[in-house]
């Protein structure tokens, strides 16, 4: 299903959902994160997705990264939290979203990237020297940047 970020953008369309979901900021042994080119919007981004009945939110991190990457993960931190009513995600099916999503810092525990065909057209690792340049929307570049400054606290917005 195709979507559009709109990101403190007056002519939005008002949000008529709020779905909670995940990010996860996982990175490897030699300092690489790992990040997904997604088929909705075709931009890069943290793996991720909304969160299920009967799950906790980590575990709603460690079964969408695992779907869309092929990683199994391991949550380790918390990076922030995102709940701009300024970002909404309007959907072809006439939903328009309000951002509200968790970040967490993660390990892997098993795994290689790969693409999953519905969600994501790429999976890899990405050397930190190559995010500024690769397309990213802003509120998620906002989530990379925050997991990768070392010892920070964690984000509340």
């Amino acid at each position: 299903m195709a979507r559009i970020d709109y990101y403190d953008d007056p002519e939005a369309p008002p949000a008529n959902s709020l779905v909670p979901s995940v990010t996860a900021a996982v990175r490897d042994d030699g300092g690489r994160i790992l990040l997904i080119h997604k088929i909705d919007n075709d931009r890069w981004a943290l793996p991720g997705g909304a969160m299920d009945l009967g799950e906790s939110v980590a575990e709603a991190a460690v079964r969408e990264v695992e779907e869309e990457t092929g990683v199994r993960i391991e949550v380790t931190g918390l990076v922030g939290i995102y709940t701009d009513p300024g970002h909404v995600m309007a959907y072809d099916d006439g939903e328009v979203r309000q951002e509200f999503s968790v970040c967490f810092h993660a390990r892997v525990v098993s795994g290689e990237p790969r693409q999953d065909g519905v969600e994501t057209k790429a999976a890899k690792w990405v050397d930190v020297s190559e995010v500024p340049d690769l397309d990213v929307h802003p509120s998620m570049r906002r989530r990379i940047e925050a997991a990768l400054r070392a010892d920070s606290a964690p984000e509340i917005v």
